[in-house]
């Protein structure tokens, strides 16, 4: 399959949630609702679900998970970097900071479920549960000064939750009826969808007014410098094809949709959040296939 055949339809799904979002009178109340169900409701059942029926030898997604995590550690540290070497305005780099390490969910699981099927799906479920605690962790410590607490943060966390469960319940070997599969199989299908289009209809290109060279270092420094570790981490310690893959693109994903109410709800700065997010996204039409392509 070509790096086209495999990345377009997710793109084209971005694309049409931006044009919905643009060229439509549904009010803002739909789209947040929507937004909710997704995130609230579909995608924990995918993740759940994902994580629950696939066996994991842990053997070797040890080494996975090293990967990953090491290079979210580095994209930490190189985001911390950006402080002393760019001056900015208050709570600019406290709010920007996160998009150096955190990572979009929704895209995640579409591309690994076109890479590897329900393997790659269970694959990058099992990184988004322990990854997303290491990035929450380092994004709420840079706010922790106006936070409601940490614990409180990752604690409500569907898509964590929904991790630990699944991994629980495949670690304990609880059967899921076939009803009930049937039934998360389904709405997980539903989740990726829905959840590309909601990518796309939160995208805003305005609000980059200033520290232009901050946002310039926040986007190399995730779309560029973590998979670049990530690849030869991966290579170091001789991935699996499939989990090669997984591990670079995972970490080649564009930061985190999230990342704007993080920042909002604790009083930082959102335009500056915004513009990041969807730059991201916008440069990641090009960077992604780059990555794939390095790696096949």
């Amino acid at each position: 399959m070509s790096i086209t055949t495999l990345l377009l339809p997710d793109f084209l799904l971005i694309l049409l949630g931006f044009l919905l979002m643009r060229f439509t009178k549904w009010s803002a109340e739909f789209w947040d609702g929507l937004e909710k169900l997704v995130y609230y409701v579909l995608f924990p059942a995918l993740l759940f679900y994902s994580t629950a029926r696939t066996p994991f030898d842990f053997a070797t997604t040890g080494r996975l998970l090293e990967v990953t995590l090491g290079a979210t550690v580095v994209g930490i540290l190189l985001g911390w970097l950006a402080k002393p070497l760019f001056t900015a305005g208050p709570m600019v780099f406290e709010s920007g900071l996160q998009t150096a390490f955190r990572f979009n969910s929704y895209i995640a699981l579409a591309i690994a479920s076109r890479l590897g099927g329900e393997q790659g799906t269970s694959l990058m479920a099992l990184i988004i549960g322990f990854a997303v605690p290491v990035a929450n962790t380092a994004a709420v410590h840079a706010l922790v000064h106006k936070s409601g607490g940490l614990a409180k943060e990752l604690a409500k966390n569907p898509l964590l939750i929904a991790t630990i469960l699944g991994i629980g319940c495949n670690l304990l070997h609880v059967p899921i009826p076939e009803v009930l599969g049937v039934t998360l199989s389904r709405i997980g299908n539903a989740s990726i969808a829905l959840g590309l289009l909601m990518v796309g209809a939160g995208l805003r290109l305005s609000g980059l007014h200033e520290a232009k060279g901050l946002a310039a270092w926040l986007l190399g420094v995730k779309l560029l410098a973590v998979p670049t570790v990530a690849l030869l981490l991966g290579r170091y310690l001789e991935l699996p094809p499939l989990q090669m893959e997984i591990a670079v693109m995972f970490c080649a994903l564009p930061t985190a949709s999230s990342c704007y109410v993080l920042a909002t709800r604790n009083g930082g700065n959102g335009p500056f959040v915004a513009f990041l997010i969807s730059a991201g996204i916008a440069i990641s039409i090009g960077t992604l296939p780059m990555w794939l392509s390095l790696i096949r």
